[in-house]
């Protein structure tokens, strides 16, 4: 049965950051395709290119499913250090490869004069705020959730899949769960939403594959993050029973 999305019922919204509001996924690829530069007598540049996109795509669903697993044996926390030296191979707290997608702010801002803001990433805490520094957009987020904050105590330190993060950040906004609007590009995001109640917007600007976020529960798919403030605001602009 499909997911019917309820743009009324939205009141606060959760973004994930990598290759839902910024473009670090594409930089990635752009390094991996410059590494297979000895296969240009093979491939030419826009094919090199479409071969490492689909390299970390192959890989970015197992290393989703590795983490929701670790996840359910308890053994994220204790894999923790690997995983994050792992980010930081990726460029993660690089501040070049934090490019926002075109238009983002300007959607952020209006989502903003309507809606609670947060931020809810599997990132660790200091690329987090290398993220939020370096685009200067520290004051639109009510709260952040990351990989290292405590949701409810030290010891409880869950990330996505787990809906810990997201219940944490509905209770920071002051809002039911049922009110959030969980906006992701894989899998991990909206699995994290649907469990912990919230709404689902699966975005495909990232390393996510329709089919794949609609599996996983989503109950709206964009082509980009950008399209998020015109479907909701159109929604509530359009009269009662149309």
């Amino acid at each position: 049965m499909k997911n019917v999305f309820e743009p009324q019922r939205v009141q606060a919204i959760c973004f994930d950051i990598d290759g839902t509001l910024v473009d670090t996924d594409d930089a990635y690829v752009q390094r991996l395709a410059h590494a297979l530069r000895p296969l240009r007598f093979l491939y030419q540049e826009e094919k090199r290119r479409a071969l490492a996109r689909r390299l970390v795509m192959a890989a970015e669903t197992p290393t989703n499913a590795i983490l929701s697993l670790l996840d359910r044996l308890s053994l994220d926390q204790a894999l923790r250090p690997m995983l994050d030296a792992l980010h930081r191979m990726r460029g993660e707290a690089n501040p070049q490869h934090l490019q926002l997608i075109p238009g983002m702010r300007a959607v952020l801002e209006t989502l903003m004069a309507r809606y609670t803001l947060a931020i809810v990433t599997a990132r660790e805490r200091r690329s987090t705020e290398t993220f939020l520094r370096a685009t200067n957009l520290e004051a639109l987020f009510r709260c952040v959730a990351t990989a290292y904050t405590p949701f409810g105590s030290a010891l409880n330190r869950r990330t996505k899949p787990h809906p810990a993060p997201v219940l944490w950040a509905a209770e920071q906004m002051d809002v039911p769960p049922q009110a959030c609007l969980m906006v992701g590009d894989t899998t991990v995001d909206i699995r994290a939403g649907v469990a912990a109640g919230a709404q689902t917007v699966g975005v495909l600007c990232g390393f996510g594959e329709r089919g794949e976020l609609e599996r996983a529960g989503a109950d709206l798919i964009l082509e980009s993050t950008t399209e998020l403030a015109d479907v909701l605001l159109a929604d509530l602009e359009r009269p009662k029973g149309q």
